[in-house]
């Protein structure tokens, strides 16, 4: 296939998932070696938009502007998260090519089933650092995609700051 290769960066709204970017775009699809048959693709995945029954707790309609308004709150984060990723993309003065992807659901589950459909050859995620109380309560999703993705994964750790 020519060297063809897939690298999918994992981005959120973060600064670590944007560091993460930089790194890969530095450390990875270096523009000191350009390879044309890279591409970067970026993915976000939307938490899922919480399904109500049309009644609340109290036992009152659920308006569905409620609904819309979250959706569309999705879909602008989604916007945002990708223009910000641009942005270090354009700063970095990366060539490679670039996809954007935009998935929705828990996001362990769905970076790790596409990393699979797309073929990717490398997963880029960043790390929140969390400590063992948050890590356990929270999950991580850098350790779950470790064990489930069947490409290598590079955790990055955005340095500490006086």
């Amino acid at each position: 296939m020519d060297n063809e290769r897939k690298v999918v960066v994992a981005v959120d709204e973060s600064e670590e998932s944007m560091y993460a970017l930089s790194w890969c775009l530095t450390n990875l699809v270096s523009p000191k070696t350009p390879n044309p048959n890279t591409t970067l693709i970026l993915l976000y995945i939307k938490p899922p938009i919480p399904s109500y029954s049309s009644l609340d707790v109290t036992g009152y309609l659920f308006a569905g502007d409620v609904i819309a308004t979250m959706e569309k709150y999705s879909k602008d984060m989604a916007n945002s998260v990708m223009k910000r990723a641009e942005a270090v993309f354009n700063t970095c003065n990366s060539t490679v090519k670039v996809e954007k992807k935009v998935g929705s659901g828990d996001a362990k589950d769905v970076i790790c089933a596409a990393v699979d459909t797309l073929e990717a050859d490398i997963l880029v995620m960043g790390s929140h650092d969390y400590g063992f109380i948050k890590r356990a309560l929270l999950g991580s999703v850098s350790n779950y995609c470790a064990k489930h993705v069947k490409c290598p994964l590079v955790v990055v750790k955005r340095p500490k700051t006086c």
